[in-house]
């Protein structure tokens, strides 16, 4: 349609076009609906072409995005009209109007009918596309056999019959109790006969929905699909429109062999030779080339070509084919193109044996399992985990272990799930499987699960002859200064019950490999420290009789303990403090571990239970169920059958917990439970300053606003709204940067300076707001009301409402925070000068980290307090993405700023970074809070962030507070836009004076 055909439209769109903002589009469509709906009252005056006009304006304000309630009824009676351009209109402002639920789509039903069993071709499409596009069940119900007939009739122009395949296909989609096609076989083998590509080629669509639903009534039509195949394989008769980059009818191919799919099998040997020549064709024919829209269209068809393969599981010749020809896909540089051969070979692995034929191309596999792309780097681990077998286990585990060292957060807990568990399915021998687990703990502790240390253990105690050289690689493990508190559990648990077996190596007596596990015991966890003073036990069992020097170190450990406020630590000091008493009956009371009872490895079972989707054997699942953050907690609890006796379960140097929090503790990797042992798998393992990925232990049913906050207008961002006067400089990044100062300028505009000067203490402040009028003139019905959050108690002084000409006002606020919540203060102002009236809401910079007072705390500060703060809600992690990349000194100004104290020294990692600080509020009064922040070397922009404080409110809104200044760091401000002169700074005595140079 033309608009120089329609002036009052073309004008109405230039008025919307030419608004300066959006109060004046608004205030434009509003009359314009105004007078649509007084025209629309007195429709008996409307001719057809003011009526078409009016329609066209109500689709054109729909498409703005605003509620037309009004006018429905005109729409619909435009498809009624005789004329070609009234009934255009009337079509397509009901389809785009109306969803298939209006009660206005029943009035037009039977207009639409008479156009389709009409014989005007035109109403006939225009009839058909408005049914499609709807897709109504009463459409179905009415209008389906018209359809049907349709498509069916010989009469009917091509253009028709393809519009009558869609229409029915998107009818047959949305109510397919509805459409009838009971006894269609016949009637679609008649339309895969059809001579015309572009009626083919919508019957075929509709062909793959009715066999995707009931493939057995369509099994006539198979040898069908396979001419239409060799048709386009040969170029038979395909015009040249339907030729795309010399690929005859890419789409229809793709679609038919889709259809192919749905068939379990070709029977005929005939239609199947002829199948698998076209196949063959395919096969052969494709190349990479540089064209990259030819490359598209002939990748769909080969990927098509290569399912229908694998489904068929034809002859091992044509799968060799497909290899290879993925071989060369996953070498090219195009990223899609590798992702696709990478994702084709892994389909082929399930389903058919094609192992020997694909290792082949383990190197250019290994090569993407380094690529910039995490998506093909996910893709290569799949491939790799799938083809792995016992002839190149050891090399596929040496390149994960290798890989681990520098993947990414994303991939690690993957990583090394799979390493564990191929090194346990394909191990050559024991040993080797003893140093793949030791290497994976030690490079990526942080990502291994309580069951793979667990499974280390029964492979141990179960074989006597590999107790020696476990437990020397555990001893040798405990030289390195600093180690991941998993290794300290498996290398203590080892020692403890085989050191003895070392007593004849140097630096390996008793008192040697106590001095050395009890190194670690200040940096551990207290589930840690239970298996801790397990293995001292042991030691001293095993050095019977005991050497009075270590038997008086240990005593004191325990003696230490038998006061500790946990009550598992304090039962075993006091136990084993009189059990160590006992002499030489201490040999039999903690006699070794008996050996575990056969069992499918729980790690190996996680792989079983996973339906072809062996990628995704880790939580990486469960992190997108629970939420939007990437912490994670896995629980799988599984009876052992023939556990030990229960007295000998009390000297099992495996922690238990008497919790009764319904959060499962971190670091608690076996329970005793009505005598068996219960695992818990698999919560990752804490380091050397704590816990590690734990879940965050909110209410979903809460939003981060509902602790305590029931203002609407404190919970969303407030920005500068639109007016004529415009703002000076960016509100945003204003506000932000008094977030992180106490003075400054939080809004200018060409007529007044709103700056602000504050002083906190503890959880009180005093903000004093500096209003001055910037212009010769009065500043006319000034008005500035503070809405608070919930969590603010504020109050403000009056305003007055006339500010003199360049005179500055000073209105004091004063602020006590009630409680932890980063809901934000909006301070309502508005003005009049000359016949100008501003109105603005702006944030005030009363935020979280203002109730904050950084304090420096030393180690042994720092560690009991991590330590006791054990899970969530009080301790939470989160792995942060999209941070903007910076220095690690730049990270420490910036948490400086926010009043957070960085703590060198604390954490061994050199791309760590520790803070603390003391959070003040009415409900909470002092309260400390603990930071840990880990960065990628590799990738600066994401790292690990955890937080603890005592209060579980405190911790989540600290994090995401956090969180929001490490993502949405400002960039630094732009200079200015040039202003006019400025009058002279205005003298005042007050405190205040340090911002009237700003004014």
């Amino acid at each position: 349609m033309s608009l120089s055909g329609m002036r009052g439209l073309s004008v109405f769109i230039s008025d919307v076009r030419n608004c300066r903002n959006k109060e004046q589009e608004r205030l434009r469509v509003d009359k314009e609906l105004g007078n649509i709906r007084t025209r629309f009252k007195n429709e008996k005056g409307l001719s057809p072409y003011e009526k078409k006009k009016y329609v066209w304006k109500m689709l054109y304000i729909y498409m703005l995005g605003y509620d037309v309630d009004f006018g429905h009824m005109e729409a619909v009676s435009l498809i009624s009209a005789p004329k070609y351009p009234e009934k255009q209109v009337g079509y397509i402002v009901t389809s785009c109007l109306l969803n298939e639920n209006h009660d206005f789509l029943r009035l037009a039903i039977n207009a639409v009918r008479n156009d389709i069993i009409g014989r005007n071709e035109t109403f006939q499409c225009l009839a058909l596309t408005l049914v499609g596009n709807i897709g109504g069940r009463e459409f179905a119900e009415s209008l389906a056999p018209d359809v049907q007939k349709l498509l069916l009739s010989s009469s009917c122009r091509p253009l028709v019959r393809k519009k009558a395949a869609l229409c029915l296909l998107r009818l047959f989609r949305k109510n397919s109790d509805v459409v009838n096609v009971d006894g269609w076989s016949d009637r679609m083998a008649q339309l895969l006969d059809e001579r015309d590509l572009g009626v083919l080629t919508s019957s075929m669509s509709l062909f793959v929905a009715l066999v995707a639903n009931n493939h057995e009534a369509y099994s006539s039509c198979l040898p069908k699909c396979v001419k239409i195949l060799e048709r386009l394989a040969r170029n038979q008769d395909v015009p040249q429109e339907y030729t795309y980059y010399g690929i005859p009818s890419p789409w229809l191919q793709v679609k038919t062999m889709r259809a192919l799919q749905y068939f379990p099998t070709v029977e005929d040997p005939t239609t199947r030779r002829a199948l698998f020549e076209v196949l063959q064709r395919i096969l052969m024919g494709t190349d990479v080339v540089k064209n990259v829209n030819k490359n598209n269209a002939s990748h769909a068809v080969l990927f098509e070509a290569l399912a229908l393969v694998m489904h068929l599981d034809s002859e091992k010749e044509m799968m060799s084919q497909c290899v290879a020809l993925l071989g060369k896909f996953i070498a090219v540089r195009e990223p899609n193109i590798r992702y696709l051969g990478l994702e084709n070979m892994t389909r082929m692995l399930m389903v058919t044996d094609v192992h020997e034929i694909i290792k082949r191309h383990q190197a250019q596999i290994i090569t993407s399992l380094k690529d910039p792309d995490i998506s093909i780097r996910r893709r290569s681990l799949d491939l790799l985990y799938g083809m792995c077998d016992v002839t190149n286990a050891k090399d596929i585990v040496e390149e994960l272990l290798q890989y681990l060292a520098t993947a990414d957060f994303a991939m690690r807990e993957e990583l090394a799930l799979k390493a564990a568990i191929l090194a346990e399915k394909f191990a050559p021998d024991l040993s080797w499987y003893v140093d793949v687990i030791l290497q994976l703990i030690d490079k990526a502790g942080d990502f291994v699960s309580d069951d793979i240390w667990f499974r280390v253990v029964q492979f141990v105690t179960n074989n006597e002859d590999l107790q020696p050289y476990a437990a020397l690689k555990a001893r040798e493990y405990l030289d390195k200064p600093a180690i991941h508190e998993t290794m300290v559990k498996v290398s203590a648990y080892l020692l403890g019950e085989y050191s003895h077996l070392l007593a004849r190596r140097p630096g390996c007596s008793p008192k040697e490999i106590f001095s050395l596990i009890h190194e670690k015991l200040p940096t551990v966890s207290t589930p840690t420290i239970s298996i801790l003073l397990t293995t001292y036990a042991k030691i001293l069992m095993h050095s019977q009789p005991p050497d009075p020097e270590l038997q008086n170190q240990i005593w004191a450990v325990y003696s230490k303990y038998e006061s500790c406020i946990d009550a598992e630590i304090q039962q075993r000091a006091v136990e084993y403090f009189a059990l160590s008493r006992k002499g030489e009956a201490l040999m039999d009371i903690l006699a070794e571990m008996p050996k575990f009872p056969e069992r499918q490895s729980s790690l190996i079972k996680k792989a079983e239970d996973t339906d072809a989707d062996t990628a995704e054997l880790s939580a990486i699942k469960l992190r997108t169920q629970q939420q939007a953050s990437t912490a994670l907690v896995v629980t799988d609890q599984r009876p052992s059958n023939g556990a030990p006796q229960a007295s000998q379960l009390a000297m099992v140097m495996i922690p238990t917990t008497n919790d009764t929090d319904h959060t499962p503790p971190v670091d608690q990797p076996l329970t005793e439970s009505n005598g068996a042992l219960t695992v818990v798998d698999p919560q990752p393992s804490g380091d050397i300053l704590g816990d590690l990925l734990s879940p965050l232990a909110i209410d979903e049913s809460r939003s981060v606003h509902d602790v305590g906050s029931n203002d609407a207008l404190a919970l969303a961002p407030i920005e500068d709204q639109e007016s004529t006067v415009k703002p000076i400089g960016d509100i945003a990044e204003r506000f932000h940067a008094l977030c992180l100062k106490d003075s400054g300028v939080l809004y200018e505009d060409p007529y007044i300076q709103i700056g602000i000067k504050a002083e906190w203490r503890n959880h009180q402040g005093r903000l004093v707001l500096f209003l001055g009028n910037k212009n010769t003139g009065p500043l006319d019905s000034v008005q500035a009301v503070v809405l608070p959050p919930s969590h603010l108690r504020v109050e403000i002084s009056l305003v007055p409402e006339i500010i003199p000409p360049r005179a500055q006002v000073q209105c004091p606020l004063e602020i006590v925070n009630l409680r932890p919540s980063r809901d934000v203060a909006v301070l309502d102002f508005s003005y009049k000068f000359g016949t100008q009236l501003v109105n603005n809401r702006l944030r005030l910079p009363a935020v979280l980290n203002k109730f904050f007072t950084p304090i420096q705390v030393t180690a042994e500060e720092f560690f009991p307090q991590w330590r006791s703060l054990s899970g969530p809600p009080l301790k939470l992690q989160e792995v942060v993405r999209g941070v903007r990349p910076m220095p690690l000194g730049e990270m420490a100004n910036l948490f400086n700023t926010l009043r957070l104290m960085v703590c060198p020294g604390l954490d061994p990692n050199a791309f760590n970074l520790v803070a603390s600080t003391t959070f003040y509020s009415e409900s909470t009064r002092a309260m400390l809070c603990l930071v840990r922040i880990e960065t990628d070397p590799a990738d600066r922009t994401q790292l690990r962030m955890t937080v603890a404080s005592a209060d579980p409110t405190l911790t989540f809104e600290l994090k995401e507070f956090i969180k929001e200044h490490l993502v949405n760091i400002p960039t630094p401000a732009k200079p200015l836009p040039p202003q006019q002169p400025q009058p002279p700074p205005i003298a005042t005595s007050d405190p205040g004076a340090l911002l009237a140079g700003l004014l």
